[in-house]
């Protein structure tokens, strides 16, 4: 899987809140609606995530004039942002730009790496500081989501759960409900900061002459099935949230109706 991890993108889960969904998923157990809300969303996935793979194989083999990192240097440079640093981190796919620090870092198979896959990922991040540095509307929404998508994250499930075993704490099913809806609005809001990031990436890398015409194929079809990704991970969150509405909209489970 190719995620192009921006600090803050995803909603954090906590141990707790992933036992809590577990547990709620086995009390659903195999129920037909569920399995029919978040098909399409599953099936769009699986179908991304091997668009990802397949398009960062080929374009990992198609040499580039510069690494990740300096591409990401002469893109920043460029726009004035010589005073945002640029570092390594271990691991795979854990690039992202940190707006906090005002630090991109990027993963081992693309900070030294010379080809279009590396390049590729390497302005989609820049993308995101250039965002951040003209105050682009959707990424400052997008942040001050953060801490309510973090709640909702966390705690959503676990509220549902417990609102739904106990009779006296069914309060808490709507509230949950609630709280997850943060979750779909962070989603959503983060559909067009991706977009534009690629868009970004993909018009600085041309302007700059650091990927030729010919070879845009290889970055644009990279950055192209990653937005997949995201389209898949917001209609799971939408059709999440609809499941609960109709489970569980009415205060308790659909076993008691």
């Amino acid at each position: 899987m190719i995620d192009f991890t921006t600090k803050h993108r995803q909603p954090t889960k906590s141990p707790l809140s992933r036992l809590g969904e577990t547990r709620l998923r086995k009390m659903i157990g195999f129920d037909p609606l569920y399995f029919i809300a978040v098909a399409p969303a599953m099936l769009l996935a699986f179908w991304a995530q091997g668009r990802v793979r397949h398009n960062y194989a080929v374009a990992s083999q198609v040499p580039a004039p510069l690494s990740g990192a300096a591409a990401a240097r002469h893109l920043l440079d460029s726009a004035g942002l010589q005073a945002i640093a640029i570092e390594p981190i271990a691991g795979q796919m854990t690039d992202h730009y940190d707006p906090q620090h005002k630090v991109l870092r990027l993963s081992e198979g693309v900070y030294g790496h010379r080809n279009m896959a590396a390049v590729g990922i390497a302005a989609h991040e820049a993308g995101h500081a250039l965002q951040d540095a003209y105050r682009y509307a959707p990424l400052v929404v997008r942040n001050l989501a953060v801490p309510l998508a973090n709640f909702g994250g966390s705690t959503s499930m676990l509220m549902v759960m417990f609102g739904a075993m106990i009779p006296s704490m069914r309060i808490l099913i709507p509230i949950g409900i609630l709280a997850f809806s943060a979750v779909v609005l962070f989603q959503l809001v983060n559909l067009p900061v991706e977009f534009d990031a690629s868009s970004r990436a993909k018009k600085q890398l041309l302007e700059h002459r650091i990927v030729s015409q010919q070879d845009m194929q290889y970055v644009s079809g990279v950055l192209n099935s990653a937005a997949w990704t995201y389209v898949a991970a917001t209609l799971s969150a939408v059709l999440t949230l609809l499941y609960l509405v109709l489970r569980f909209g009415g205060g308790g489970s659909s076993d008691e109706r």
